[in-house]
């Protein structure tokens, strides 16, 4: 068997090592995952040979002089004694999913990216033929959409009548040649087309987020970017729809880099001082100005990071919290904000026992409401467990709503006055921030739930019941949250976009806050340590968008993406 590997034999070879395909499928060698050119993987091997054609793997070698190449002869293998293998995912670059939700619709869309996607269209587009004698087009026409049947590769077999689009990389989402099969959205339609690009051997299904991975490594998109256009995807309301775009757009890209270029540039001077010296090359007072652009820089991160919250707030929602006596109406509400019968309501005090939460839109607002049981004192056991989430999930939310009886909290007061009177169950957690609803107004007594009652600008009164006061309510409650967020009208500038949106971004910034205060605190004799401190600083704000190597956050990212973006 000399210069042949038997079958089944053991050797070195059959770990089977990373071969590329013949195409341009090889990995870079760049640790980077931005890097665009990299040395190819090569695998110098000398006897037993190694030979890689096509979708797959042959292992063993051909007699010199033989003039038979496996590639032409795919027979030579059976008689040289080598065996073809599967390629890897490793090696299968190119990636298929369904980029729409699945179900009956219209149009289902198809995305294949990688470096096989013209050969996925030789394989599965037939374009129909122009002109008499003219023969199938060889390859797609870039960025333009062709009328076409999609083929069985194997069988030929018509699945479908539909469009097809092929983008030449690197203009293209991912950087890469991407061809987009635009089908009927049916269950049978899509199954079938997907089961044909699984029988090319050198494609592969995406994972999830891969396409918006491969488009971030590609350079096309920067981490804060990735985290935008997947909370555009995810927006349920027109505030969080208008922050998501921002943030894919580039706005807070361009925001951070800022930040980041300038304390580059403080670090700049500092270690010119260490190259140079202070009176030498370098005028007098170069440290003092870094110091002075450093604590302008100091007051920024303190700025963007004391805005409570309120970029993940928007992002995630506004956490209220709606709390009062028993069979005030808390119920009610709750079912009025959800134009729906989401709650139970009876006469009967203590009706809700635990914790019933909703996401709704409130002007634009994303908001989770949460209806919680009555506070009282009561000797049933269930109704004390529900009694104390609700106190518990009172002091941990956002906002607080307050929703208290009318006949009980309005007494009279001096000079046909009206105070309010609040329950000792319900004292101990009103805030400054708490809002306040009198409800039960049609309970008064006749004429008296009309006469004008003065009360603050967080606390309204309605009916519930007979809808009186609801309009003036929703109006009131929600320009109290846009306030609170400082989330003010199109026409209204005053209030500043949030920079960060995502816990991440609070974390890195934090870090950012810490060096460049331990730059503060430093002597200037001790200018290397200070270049350190503020070198740290420019790699957190960095880690924010992506601008270094972060590969240990990555995962985290995309892994909440669908699996066809």
């Amino acid at each position: 068997m000399s210069g042949r590997i038997a079958l089944g034999a053991r050797t070195a070879c059959s770990s089977r090592p990373y071969i590329p395909l013949h195409r341009s499928t090889s990995l870079p060698l760049s640790r980077n995952p931005r890097a665009k050119n990299g040395a190819e993987h090569r695998l110098a091997t000398t006897s037993p040979r190694i030979l890689a054609f096509g979708p797959y793997r042959s292992y063993g070698t051909l007699p010199s002089g033989s003039g038979r190449s496996p590639e032409i002869f795919p027979e030579a293998n059976a008689e040289q004694g080598t065996r073809d293998l599967a390629l890897s995912d490793a090696q299968r670059r190119t990636i298929y999913a369904l980029s729409t939700p699945p179900g009956k619709a219209g149009v289902a869309v198809v995305r294949i990216s990688g470096p096989d996607a013209v050969d996925v269209w030789r394989r599965v587009v037939q374009t129909p033929r122009i002109g008499k004698g003219k023969t199938r087009e060889s390859g797609p026409v870039p960025w333009k959409m062709h009328r076409c049947r999609i083929i069985h590769p194997a069988t030929e077999e018509v699945l479908d009548d539909g469009l097809a689009v092929f983008f030449k990389g690197p203009k293209s989402f991912t950087t890469e040649d991407v061809l987009e099969l635009h089908v009927h959205s049916g269950r049978a339609i899509i199954s079938s087309v997907l089961n044909a690009i699984a029988a090319l051997p050198f494609c592969r299904p995406a994972e999830r987020g891969e396409f918006t991975r491969r488009a971030f490594e590609g350079g096309r998109l920067d981490l804060t970017q990735v985290e935008g256009l997947r909370d555009l995807i995810d927006a349920e309301t027109e505030s969080q729809r208008k922050l998501a775009l921002r943030n894919a757009e580039g706005t807070t890209r361009s925001r951070l880099e800022q930040l980041r270029s300038e304390i580059i540039r403080c670090m700049a001077l500092v270690e010119a001082l260490i190259d140079f010296g202070e009176g030498e090359d370098i005028e007098e007072g170069v440290y003092g100005q870094a110091r002075d652009r450093v604590l302008r820089l100091r007051n920024q991160l303190v700025h963007h990071l004391s805005d409570s919250r309120r970029g993940e707030i928007m992002r995630s929602g506004i956490r209220l919290a709606i709390f009062g006596p028993p069979n005030a109406g808390k119920s009610s509400l709750l079912n009025f904000l959800a134009q729906r019968e989401a709650a139970i309501v009876t006469p009967i005090p203590g009706t809700t026992r635990d914790i019933l939460e909703l996401s709704l839109d409130i002007d634009g607002l994303p908001v989770i409401v949460a209806d919680t049981a009555g506070l009282r004192k009561t000797d049933d056991a269930i109704e004390t467990i529900g009694v104390e989430r609700a106190r518990q999930l009172v002091r941990s939310s956002d906002v607080s709503l307050c929703v208290l009886p009318a006949p009980d909290v309005l007494v009279p007061s001096g000079e046909g006055g009206w105070g309010l009177q609040l329950p000792p169950s319900v004292t101990p957690l009103i805030t400054d921030g708490t809002f306040i609803l009198i409800n039960k107004m049609d309970l008064l007594p006749n004429g008296l739930h009309t006469t004008p009652i003065p009360l603050p600008r967080s606390v309204w009164r309605a009916s519930m019941h007979t809808g009186e006061g609801t309009a003036d309510f929703m109006r009131g409650f929600a320009e109290a949250l846009r306030r609170r967020y400082e989330i003010l009208n199109e026409e209204d500038s005053r209030a500043e976009e949030p920079l960060i949106t995502h816990a991440r971004h609070r974390a890195h910034m934090e870090n950012a806050l810490l060096f460049l205060e331990a730059f503060l605190d430093t002597p200037p004799e001790d200018v290397v340590l200070a270049a350190e401190e503020l070198r740290y600083a420019a790699q957190a704000v960095g880690k924010i968008s992506g601008l270094i190597d972060v590969e240990d956050i990555l995962d985290a990212v995309f892994r909440d993406f669908c699996i066809g973006k």
